[in-house]
């Protein structure tokens, strides 16, 4: 008599990253369910130099990366991108946002896997690519078994699960 065995649970890191407040995500499968472990996010003020905002960035992420591994490994680390801006500062601040985190990640020797356009990761959890925050979070919380009045602590928390769960839902780990 042969026995169902549960298939090892997987944890993946969804980033939704801006310089004024970056968000995160780990969500662990397990059996193709999804499951919320945490969110998280960093609130840079506009009144700090732009550098120091990038270390705190660095170092929110640090402390994050260093609680979250003591679960276990990340499977995959995924970023949502940002459509470049005709104003290089935009461009200048987000990017820089990315490498405060990318440094943090490569310190505990990870990197970005995977990199998704807000349109795909929105079309891909709501159906909609132009779905509004309000819809992501309500697809999100649908998507994770979440009651309906769960209220993410920001915007920026809620799109880092979309961005997990749309690199699930589009590489097929996960029923939806």
């Amino acid at each position: 008599m042969s026995r169902a065995t549960k298939s090892k649970a997987l944890r993946y890191l969804g980033l939704d990253l801006s310089l004024s407040s970056p968000g995160f995500a780990v969500i662990e499968v397990a059996d193709r369910k999804p499951r919320l472990i945490t969110t998280a996010h960093v609130k840079t003020g506009s009144d700090d130099p732009q550098a120091l905002r990038y270390e705190l960035i660095e170092a929110y992420t640090l402390l994050f990366l260093r609680e979250q591994l003591r679960a276990g490994p990340f499977e995959a680390i995924v970023r949502e991108t940002w459509p470049p801006a005709r104003d290089y500062r935009q461009n200048d601040k987000i990017h820089g946002a990315w490498s405060a985190v990318d440094r943090a990640l490569s310190r505990y020797g990870y990197e970005v896997n995977a990199n998704l356009t807000p349109s795909s990761v929105k079309r891909t959890v709501t159906g909609n690519g132009k779905a509004e925050k309000a819809e992501v979070a309500a697809a999100v919380r649908r998507l994770l078994g979440l009651t309906e009045d769960y209220r993410f602590a920001t915007d920026d928390e809620s799109d880092a699960c979309a961005v997990v769960l749309a690199y699930l839902i589009a590489n097929d780990l996960i029923d939806h």
